[in-house]
């Protein structure tokens, strides 16, 4: 298994976007006071037998800013989806209107906007942890490669090697603490407008 420092690099900020990714899908699904699609476009619906994600099974809208409208393909669904809903552990109530499914999203407490800010703040720090993670496979993987006598790397390039991943650890990082602040002040900032 011959590696080059540059597969090294690519491999670790690869692994670090996609950890990126996810918690920006994570911080999307918190609520913030006002209504957003993404709360549960993820939700899992039991249809038919099947754990389904609601927006594969309905058109999903925001008509006024506090509440979502959930418009079923299949209206033989609404009950699964309504269940689904509840069982997803969001604190939403949703209400089934003929075919459709509305929401109200309710004003959050200073408690509960706490709670979310928490929420947030954990989610960041687990993909801190995915990026360490990743730090620290990449730098085996560059002890390796210059203990490797066929690779001719010189302690040099290996300590390049291992600085250019610290740089990427503290980039990555430091989008995680500005998504996170981000959403905190979304989930802090509603207060004043409502």
């Amino acid at each position: 298994m011959t590696t080059t420092p540059d597969a090294i690099l690519k491999e670790a900020e690869a692994s670090m976007k996609k950890a990126i990714e996810y918690l920006g899908s994570e911080l999307r699904g918190i609520r913030t006071g006002r209504a957003s699609t993404a709360l549960v476009d993820y939700v899992k619906v039991d249809y038919y037998g099947s754990m389904t994600d609601l927006n594969q099974l309905a058109a999903v809208s925001t008509p006024e800013s506090n509440q979502i409208l959930i418009k079923p393909f299949d209206a033989g669904s609404v009950q699964a989806i309504k269940q689904g809903i509840e069982n997803a552990g969001l604190g939403l109530n949703p209400q089934i209107e003929a075919k459709m499914i509305r929401i109200t999203i309710p004003t959050l407490d200073s408690n509960r906007r706490k709670q979310l800010v928490g929420q947030a703040k954990k989610h960041g720090e687990e993909q801190k942890v995915v990026l360490r993670n990743t730090r620290r496979d990449a730098n085996k993987i560059t002890d390796q490669l210059g203990k490797d006598s066929d690779a001719h790397i010189s302690e040099d390039e290996i300590s390049t090697l291992k600085d250019e991943i610290q740089e990427l650890l503290k980039k990555y990082e430091a989008e995680i603490e500005s998504m996170v602040k981000k959403k905190s002040d979304e989930i802090s900032e509603v207060r004043s407008r409502l």
